[in-house]
């Protein structure tokens, strides 16, 4: 009888693990189908725009399918690729800017791009070896100990801003014109939208700064969180929480490139500098934690705690260029499961995400009102709203320049919260997040060893805080009181 049962388990067993493997060939298979089939649509998609573009904007717009140039442009602005990594040098009078860029916003391998890119470097080879040779001479004038990689869609996007233009608010013709995704663009000033809560400034001990995630807005927290507060909190903190630049109604200008140093540049200036903030707590989700980690090592001795959920870190293993590997991790080109097919047309394709952002975010007013008279669900329906009110430039540059593009940093500044820093870190994540493994956030503790780690079961990208907002309102209030203590 023992042996029996022993046996049936046995094949129990190894069938499991046979539809496993045969679930993973099928998935591999049908995703190499379906990925090449949206590679030749995504390289079609190029040509519409580019005659779209001319047709409703009278000039063609760059994009990011034409190859790498080796070539120095006189614009005032130089792309600079070493090691994997690749920065925007800012030539200006008074002083010189890195901004980081991610080769995988022009660098993303597929069927399609390596035979046009192969056919379009034969074309070019010797128009490149003359304007390379030109390059290296002015290299030399300069003084410039560095190899160079100019990227001609940088160059055109930046040529303008830097010929002494400035920011362009006029929305593409393919975004939304609603009152409330264009508001910043009456405004003379270039600051975020904040929503601020709680203490008065001359009352309040110390502020919180809230910062939410990938297309989101900061009614993530202001919806869900900020009525929990207890009355004691609110009397004793003050409450930020911004809509980060391209999102919600902040500023969504057309020639940006939403870089690190960008969004970081607007939150002092909007934040810390405009509410003349001293001492602070973070809370950051998703994407939102990487700005968190910049700001930390910027303000070392201002930061009192570090509330991260659902951290997107993935250690670079030896060998691998960081900005690829995170690419592959985050959108691993598969159909299966859902949300992995999702963020790979996300990441992989800037034309069809486009589409995605031209049938959706604007007509977001007529998806917003359909959502409200089939669910009358209001939580839905602010996700939605933060969901939609975005423009494909800023969605399609941050999650590039901040997911990718900061790889190679971000061991650097986990190092530095372990190391200088003396705040409180505590980290949430969903344990049945499938944006996001858990994984990422025992890959930050193992880097500082001092962190808290909660997995809360039954919860995913989202639910870590919609749906137990109460409860991660007390949970916030006890580590803003243990940090302060």
């Amino acid at each position: 009888m023992g042996g029996g049962s022993g046996d049936g388990g046995g094949l129990m067993h190894k069938t499991r693990s046979a539809l496993i493997v045969t679930g993973r060939v099928v998935n591999e298979a049908v995703s190499f189908i379906i990925f090449s089939i949206l590679d030749l649509l995504d390289f079609i998609l190029c040509f519409v725009y580019k005659v779209a573009d001319f047709f409703f904007e009278a000039e063609w717009k760059p994009c990011y399918c034409s190859s790498a140039k080796e070539a120095i442009t006189s614009s005032g602005k130089i792309l600079v690729s070493e090691k994997g990594e690749s920065k925007i040098v800012r030539l200006s009078s008074s002083k010189i800017h890195l901004e980081e860029i991610s080769d995988t916003l022009y660098a993303r391998p597929s069927l399609v791009s390596e035979v046009s890119i192969v056919t379009v470097n034969e074309l070019k080879r010797l128009k490149l070896e003359r304007a390379m040779m030109r390059s290296c001479k002015k290299i030399k004038r300069a003084r410039v100990r560095s190899t160079f990689t100019i990227n001609s869609t940088i160059v055109e996007m930046l040529q303008g801003k830097i010929g002494g233009q400035q920011s362009h608010p006029i929305h593409r013709w393919s975004d939304c014109d609603c009152k409330l995704c264009t508001s910043w663009s009456s405004s003379c000033k270039e600051t975020l939208f904040v929503k601020a809560d709680g203490a008065r400034a001359d009352k309040a001990r110390e502020d919180v700064l809230f910062i939410h995630g990938f297309i989101s807005s900061s009614k993530f927290w202001t919806e869900t969180l900020f009525p929990n507060f207890s009355s004691n909190a609110k009397s004793n903190f003050r409450l930020f929480a911004v809509d980060l630049l391209g999102f919600g109604r902040s500023p969504k200008p057309t020639d940006s490139l939403y870089t690190l140093r960008e969004h970081v540049d607007m939150i002092e200036r909007t934040v810390l500098e405009q509410h003349k903030v001293k001492s602070f707590h973070i809370v950051a989700h998703s994407l939102g934690c990487i700005l968190a980690l910049a700001l930390a090592v910027k303000h070392p001795g201002s930061v009192k705690s570090l509330t991260l959920l659902a951290p997107p870190y993935f250690p670079v293993p030896k060998g691998e260029q960081a900005t690829q590997y995170v690419l592959r991790r985050v959108a691993p080109r598969r159909v299966w499961p859902p949300i992995a097919f999702g963020v790979s047309m996300a990441c992989w394709y800037e034309h069809i995400s486009r589409t995605i952002c031209l049938l959706i975010c604007k007509n977001h007013r007529l998806w917003e009102c359909i959502t409200k008279l089939i669910t009358r669900n209001r939580i839905r329906t602010f996700l939605l709203e933060g969901f939609f009110c975005h423009t494909h430039n800023a969605a399609w540059h941050t999650l590039h320049n901040i997911i990718c593009g900061t790889a190679g940093r971000l061991d650097a500044y986990l190092d530095a919260v372990r190391d200088q820093l003396k705040c409180d870190v505590t980290i949430f994540h969903g344990k049945d997040d499938e944006v996001l493994p858990v994984e990422c956030s025992y890959n930050v503790k193992s880097k500082i060893p001092r962190a808290r780690v909660k997995v809360v079961a039954n919860k995913d990208h989202i639910t870590i805080v919609v749906g137990r907002q109460k409860a991660f309102a007390r949970e916030l209030e006890e580590i803003w009181k243990r940090s302060s203590g």
